[in-house]
């Protein structure tokens, strides 16, 4: 295992299991990108993207080619990851492993980064849930994969890593009104904002929401706001916010022992 900074949580504390979030630090990129940017897709140094890569798969006792992340695309896709995929980043935004020997990982910069584990089946996985994979359902696409692969739906657990929170995400009327009209009790997760035509949604409540219904057997929250926490995390908004260029992108993963 690396000394890399990581939050973890209780519910993955599993026999068998290893996981990390992975937060901004303990890597060697520099600016905008400091440090432990993973983001192959992001402007920064390619060398520097490649050591923190290999510095976050040491956290796993593997090689940087087994640290298995999508090109992530907003979807509802997951894939299963059998061997090292070495690089290759296939199109999707979930990655499914029964088997040791590689990680299963999520990029994220306030996207929910989601953590599965069935301990009892070896079954692993790590998704990307933006807003449009959230509610098109890539958590469940996820789920549908770990079960064909022999995982049980009451024995999964699953955890939300950090994400921008409820007190950072404003939207507008229009993105609510996406979220309600695929179902009504979607509204519970938007508070409206005074005086202005915008809400607050509460992202990872909804992601929560969906896993839950899904049937999951534990799900949580790390209870983390990247927007917020500008010393430990990466956010898409706040580097908007600011008239930046580009931003890092974060690390959550999991993988069998």
């Amino acid at each position: 295992m690396s000394d890399l900074p990581v939050l973890t949580s209780p519910l993955l504390d599993l026999p068998g299991v290893r996981h990390a979030f992975f937060t901004r630090q303990g890597g060697v990129s520099t600016g905008i990108y400091d440090s432990l940017n993973v983001g192959r897709g992001s402007s920064d140094a390619p060398d520097d993207v490649v050591e923190n890569r290999r510095r976050a798969a040491a956290h796993f006792d593997l090689p940087e080619g087994a640290l298995n992340t999508c090109y992530q695309i907003h979807s509802a896709q997951a894939l299963v990851a059998e061997a090292p995929w070495n690089g290759e980043r296939p199109q999707g935004d979930g990655v499914v492993a029964r088997t040791a020997g590689v990680a299963c990982g999520a990029l994220a910069a306030d996207c929910a980064p989601i953590l599965f584990a069935d301990p009892k089946a070896r079954v692993v996985a790590a998704a990307h849930a933006g807003w449009k994979g959230a509610l098109s359902g890539v958590a469940e696409a996820t789920l549908e994969r770990m079960i064909e692969q022999g995982a049980n739906l009451p024995d999964i657990v699953a955890v939300v890593g950090p994400c921008i929170g409820p007190a950072s995400y404003e939207v507008g009327l229009e993105f609510l009104e996406r979220f309600a009209a695929e179902a009504a009790e979607n509204i519970e997760f938007f508070t409206p904002v005074d005086g202005a035509e915008k809400a607050m949604f509460d992202l990872p409540a909804y992601v929560l929401h969906r896993l839950r219904r899904a049937g999951v057997g534990a799900c949580g929250w790390i209870g983390r706001d990247t927007c917020a926490e500008d010393a430990w995390f990466f956010s898409n908004r706040r580097a908007f916010k600011r008239g930046e260029p580009d931003f890092g992108r974060l690390l959550s993963a999991i993988a069998l022992v």
